[in-house]
């Protein structure tokens, strides 16, 4: 891969500041303060919210207590999607801090997965690697490694190590010189104003004719409600980790550089705001 560390270092350490208020019906001893912390946009919630439930669970009465979820303005906030996508995705144009209320009871079953144990998110963040190396490399990479190199991905990822984990995952992030990129690109494209989980679907980062793809040749492709007509006015932004790529950006060198710790670029399509 084409070594821009510096671009590696500042999609690792992107952070968002948070404030974490418990529902107002939730029953407590005394009044429960509001709890603040820079969320790292790369993790998943459930991995990173230890404290707050320490916090929130010493105002509780025990027996009130049952699986913490989190929701933003009344959506549930899925713990298998990255913290950076669904600030994307839901608050991207709020005012800091993101204010995300938290639950202890009534977990809504419909719109969430439970998750017990970090084993779970673990068994998910690698089942995602897995599948993003089946499509760059069918598999090839992953399969060759030990199951130490596995551990100290999701090690790194848990602990905040860049260096540990890059140690690894550069090794997802290479292909031979004469293939000019991967199989096909590990991407979701995520849109704020629909039901739909995700798209996903095939793509290669090189056209037959061996120019490299865009952002805006995927975007064409697989979401084309995403790109402004010429004589339009745009009424869609299209996030990744916080930020609008241009669209003549090669998807190659996005993949490599900008793609969440499970090795997929994860992409919002949200409304523009108006005013």
């Amino acid at each position: 891969m084409t070594d821009d560390k510096d671009v590696l270092r500042d999609v690792w350490f992107g952070r968002i500041p948070t404030c974490f208020t418990l529902y107002q019906d939730e029953i407590t001893e005394r009044e429960a303060e509001p709890y603040y912390l820079l969320l790292p946009r790369i993790s998943y919630l459930t991995l990173v919210t230890d404290k707050v439930k320490k916090h929130f669970q010493k105002v509780m009465r025990q027996d009130e207590v049952s699986e913490i979820w989190f929701e933003y303005e009344g959506t549930p906030l899925k713990w298998h999607y990255p913290i950076g996508l669904l600030f994307d995705l839901h608050a991207s144009n709020t005012a800091l801090p993101w204010s995300i209320t938290v639950h202890f009871k009534n977990f809504p079953e419909k719109d969430l997965l439970h998750c017990h144990s970090k084993d779970v998110i673990e068994a998910h963040f690698m089942a995602c690697i897995k599948e993003a190396d089946a499509l760059k490399h069918k598999s090839q990479v992953i399969n060759e490694m030990q199951k130490k190199d596995h551990k100290q991905l999701w090690m790194g990822l848990q602990n905040d190590k860049f260096e540990q984990f890059w140690a690894i995952n550069r090794k997802l992030m290479e292909y031979p010189p004469e293939d000019n990129g991967f199989r096909y690109i590990p991407f979701r494209i995520y849109q704020a104003t629909t039901e739909r989980p995700f798209i996903q679907k095939l793509f290669r980062p090189i056209a037959s004719g061996g120019q490299l793809h865009t952002l805006g040749d995927l975007l064409k492709d697989v979401c084309p409600s995403a790109i402004t007509p010429e004589d339009g006015e745009q009424k869609t932004q299209v996030m990744i980790h916080g930020i609008e790529p241009m669209l003549e950006t090669p998807i190659q060198w996005l993949s490599e550089h900008m793609s969440y710790p499970d090795n997929f670029l994860h992409i919002s399509i949200i409304p523009r705001p108006t005013d």
